[in-house]
């Protein structure tokens, strides 16, 4: 069955979906963007996700392309449409299609809005879990403003990109004083000697984790304190545990560091509590 995309008002198949070439979020990567996770045929935390969009949109003084309501039901109708059980559903939002020019453009032009859905694959994704994920680590570059999730995602993407080439998935962005921030998709976490969950504070130098604010939810329905403060890249080698969270995969267990082991070099049982408690807790809507 071929993918179906909402693109400004229509939906197409996947592989005709466009944008203008004077889209805004083409030309100056000046949009927003969010993605939902998809389990059991819900969406899982779309009102924080939603409440993130507001705020991202709100920070770049983008105007809704639509009333709130009405993009939850684009939203279930792409995920219909594309039969998506488990999977996820991304919106992306900019600032419209003008000609180009780096201040904003006319009074009443309209937002650009984009949605597609996909399928993955929960055994898939269950092999990642057992066997673990490996990060590297590298200087922060990216502007100061990562709390808004922008679409301009190119110190990530090179991120990303060294990671694969060192045979890891994910990289963690780290300060001058050797205090890591976050992932390059994700939000990092350790668990202390004595069983304490440290993340860095959300504040305007990382991007505030809808699963990162959820999964303080089930951490403290599992009795385990979460401590919001800096880690070291030598704190988390030395820690009990590594794991890190997103929308697109959870709680995920990190084994190795700059190809360093974390612990015994195998997913430890705090972020697999985790993982498994999650749904649970999470607020849920029917797709």
């Amino acid at each position: 069955m071929p993918r179906i995309a909402y693109v400004n008002g229509r939906y197409l198949p996947h592989a005709y979906a466009s944008v203008h070439i004077e889209d805004r979020g083409y030309q100056f990567a000046d949009g927003v963007y969010e993605v939902c996770e998809v389990a059991r045929g819900f969406i899982v935390d779309s009102k924080r996700h939603l409440d993130r969009l507001d705020r991202s949109l709100s920070e770049l003084r983008i105007d809704w392309p639509l009333k709130r309501a009405a993009l939850v039901h684009i939203m279930r109708e792409v995920i219909r449409r594309n039969r998506v059980v488990n999977g996820m559903v991304y919106l992306q939002v900019t600032r419209g299609v003008a000609p180009r020019d780096h201040v904003f453009p006319l009074a009443g032009t309209r937002p650009a809005l984009v949605v597609t859905a996909k399928r993955t694959d929960p055994a898939a994704a269950a092999r990642k879990v057992a066997a673990g994920l490996k990060v590297i680590t590298v200087p922060e570059n990216r502007w100061d403003r990562v709390d808004i999730k922008s679409v301009g995602l190119l110190p990530n993407v090179l991120a990303r990109q060294q990671a694969k080439e060192a045979g890891a998935q994910e990289a963690w962005f780290v300060d001058p004083d050797g205090t890591v921030k976050e992932g390059a998709a994700t939000n990092a976490w350790i668990v202390t000697k004595d069983g304490r969950l440290v993340t860095r504070p959300a504040d305007h130098g990382i991007l505030r984790g809808v699963t990162r604010t959820t999964l303080m939810e089930v951490a403290a329905k599992l009795g385990l304190r979460v401590e919001e403060r800096g880690f070291t890249v030598d704190e988390a080698k030395a820690a009990r545990e590594a794991f890190i969270t997103a929308a697109t995969t959870l709680v995920m267990p990190i084994v190795a560091i700059d190809g360093q082991p974390v612990a015994n070099g195998h997913p430890g049982s705090v972020a697999l509590s985790l993982r498994e408690a999650f749904f649970d807790v999470a607020e849920k809507i029917q797709a």
